[in-house]
């Protein structure tokens, strides 16, 4: 199928105001299930657009603002061709079948990262610990659906872990860190993921939060990088467009970048975004 995506934000400020560069994590990672056929990404006129590969290999739009302005826009439109993607079309790797496992050595150096993180808390329901990988995974993702109430929360920072668990519920980029967290607890590697989260035709509830949507892909010898996204209690398929991976909340947002002004300014922000499917 072929999908269109049109995203357009907009910050106002009450005065003219100078910009740090911006970077801009909206641009699809190559998958083997999505094509990119046009990308045209549009700024303040005069910006300098710079396109270039973080730390992660996410493709990033580095924007750097010349002068002063009361007004910062991006406008971007897509042209994607999309395959249909099984999310359990995959083989596990023989030592990583049964929780708990253990990484092979060259495997475990490359993850290290991915597995380091502070105690998640206690989740007030039960899951399951061991037993086949896969039945653990999938038992973990539907009780975390299931057993926090989602809070759509269109700004602000994610919650840590306690506080997700604390409110009872969360944002999905909420969701999103405290599944990180409990499967690191499992001790399998895990990473953030933001991206597109296209709802097709409207049947069954489908949780996104706002322009982008927020997951958790765990690392799984064999299957690769899986997809999870614990605020619909689904693996990710062929529906989920991912623009950015990365440890932290900060690696995957969508925008980052900060004005300066030499007094307060009151501003206000306003965005839009439209997916639709075209016949191919």
């Amino acid at each position: 199928m072929k999908l269109l995506i049109n995203y357009r934000t907009e910050y106002r400020y009450d005065t003219a105001v100078s910009f740090s560069p911006h970077l801009f994590r909206l641009l699809p990672k190559a998958d083997t299930h999505v094509v990119v056929e046009r990308t045209n990404f549009e700024t303040n006129p005069g910006a300098d657009v710079q396109y270039r590969r973080d730390l992660f290999d996410n493709i990033v739009a580095s924007c750097f603002y010349p002068g002063l302005n009361a007004t910062l826009m991006v406008r971007l439109a897509i042209e994607l061709r999309v395959e249909e993607k099984n999310p359990f079309h995959f083989l596990l790797a023989p030592h990583v079948m049964e929780l708990p496992f253990t990484y092979e050595p060259h495997e475990r150096q490359l993850l290290e990262p991915f597995l380091q993180a502070p105690p998640p808390g206690k989740l007030p329901f039960p899951t399951l610990d061991r037993g086949a990988t896969l039945d653990v995974l999938l038992e973990l993702n539907a009780a975390l659906f299931g057993g926090l109430t989602y809070k759509r929360r269109e700004e602000g920072a994610a919650w840590t872990p306690e506080e997700t668990l604390a409110a009872g519920g969360g944002a999905c980029r909420d969701f999103a860190v405290l599944l990180a967290a409990q499967l690191r607890r499992l001790g399998v590697a895990a990473r953030l993921a933001s991206g597109y989260l296209w709802e097709g035709d409207g049947t069954g509830e489908r949780r996104a939060e706002g322009a982008l949507h927020a997951w958790t892909e765990a690392y799984l010898p064999g299957a690769g990088w899986v997809g999870m996204d614990a605020a619909n209690g689904v693996f990710c398929n062929h529906r989920h467009i991912t623009t950015a991976v990365g440890l932290t909340p900060d690696d995957i947002a969508p925008i980052s970048g900060r004005y300066y002004a030499d007094a307060p300014v009151r501003s206000a922000m306003s965005a839009s975004l439209d997916l639709a499917e075209r016949d191919a």
